[in-house]
């Protein structure tokens, strides 16, 4: 998870019985394995005094910021938006580094065309 990251903030009050999400992914960055994965990575805590809900911002390599409403977004969730999200990170460098434009645009005549190479379901076995 952490290779598709630059920076993690984590914002919460101690006091804030809704901190739940902001400790577990906390606990995620500061692992051994985690911090292996990127070594250049950065957690900045601060904890609050005031009324501010707990929340996570991450900041993607490609320097793209999202915050998270940590009292509603379980850690578990954070983290399979980070991966969904660097996987799509991951297929727009692999076509910039071989020459192709992002994003991919795929004309509205294609879209309707069958997918060659795939043979279309006989409709007896669409029943079973």
């Amino acid at each position: 998870m952490l290779k598709f990251l630059s920076k993690v903030k984590i914002e919460y009050n101690a006091l804030d019985p809704r901190i739940a999400s902001c400790m577990e992914f906390m606990a995620q960055c500061n692992s051994r394995k985690a911090r292996e994965s990127n070594p250049a990575f950065q957690v900045e805590v601060k904890r609050r005094t005031d009324e501010h809900p707990p929340q996570i911002t991450v900041t993607f390599v490609n320097g793209v910021e999202q915050a998270f409403d940590a009292t509603s977004t379980p850690a578990q969730s954070i983290r399979t938006m980070i991966l969904e999200k660097g996987q799509t990170l991951e297929t727009e460098q692999m076509f910039r580094e071989a020459g192709e434009s992002w994003p991919v645009i795929i004309p509205k005549e294609e879209l309707s065309h069958p997918a060659s190479g795939i043979k279309p379901r006989k409709a007896e076995e669409k029943k079973q």
